[in-house]
């Protein structure tokens, strides 16, 4: 009895222990290299474990880590940052991290002249309108986009859901450990809020180790529309891998 009862206050140590490892979180404050100013709202992921967070008006900030987590920090106007979780961070507490402004020189921007007549059947045909439509197959939970209407249209959804092109599988195949992070990155609020407000790919090239190329890629072979990958946010973009990337393992499991 007293060996069972040793085995037992043994296995609870050990649990005790687990949770407070998973626990652990660093922390830190986050500055303007070049004027030492407190930055707010800065967005952090731990790209190993994804969870986020953000700073707060004081530039503090506190997430959860481990050593030898990589901790993502971006900011708009500044230069993306990497940072490597230490043992002296743990050990040491709060340490500084420098962001850098980055040199945006802002391009024309030509806005283009509609006159308006004031009568609503004429003023609608000058309106632009992006023609794209997604079709919901019965058996599945979400449906495909098809781009532009076309006469083979349904054909192209039909073809690349039951015959998952190469690349799909080279991408998702050589990198279903970075894809399992879908489900985590679509459960963090502060990631959710992060991709809703970002368009440039940064994030989810960071958590998802793919390259820009790869991400326009994979939602093309997908059958997403070239409206879709160029306009939607970042969010809308995770949104999309994932379901492709859900289907595709139904699909390759039969």
């Amino acid at each position: 009895m007293k060996r069972i009862l040793t085995y037992l206050a043994f296995i609870i140590s050990i649990g005790i222990y687990a949770q407070d490892t998973d626990s652990e979180t660093v922390s830190g404050k986050v500055l303007n290299a070049s004027t030492d100013i407190k930055l707010q709202n800065v967005h952090i992921v731990n790209l190993s474990q994804v969870v986020g967070t953000i700073t707060n008006k004081e530039g503090d900030f506190e997430i959860k880590a481990n050593v030898n987590d990589t901790l993502y920090f971006t900011y708009i106007g500044y230069k993306p940052l990497r940072v490597r979780v230490t043992n002296d961070w743990k050990k040491f507490g709060d340490v500084k991290i420098k962001m850098t402004e980055l040199g945006i020189a802002l391009e024309e921007v030509v806005v283009a002249d509609v006159q308006l007549t004031g009568y609503l059947e004429i003023d609608a045909k000058k309106i632009p309108v992006y023609n794209n439509y997604r079709y919901s197959i019965s058996g599945l939970n979400s449906g495909y986009e098809g781009g532009s209407s076309q006469p083979g249209a349904v054909n192209k959804v039909l073809g690349a859901i039951f015959n998952p092109a190469d690349f799909l599988y080279n991408i998702f195949s050589k990198r279903s450990k970075e894809l399992r992070k879908l489900r985590k990155m679509k459960k963090d609020d502060e990631i959710r809020n992060l991709l809703e407000t970002k368009f440039d790919r940064a994030t989810l090239m960071a958590l998802l180790q793919v390259e820009r190329l790869d991400i326009d890629e994979i939602l093309r072979n997908c059958n997403y529309s070239s409206d879709f990958i160029n306009f939607a946010n970042d969010l809308q973009i995770l949104d999309a891998i994932s379901e492709c990337y859900e289907e595709y393992k139904v699909l390759d499991r039969k």
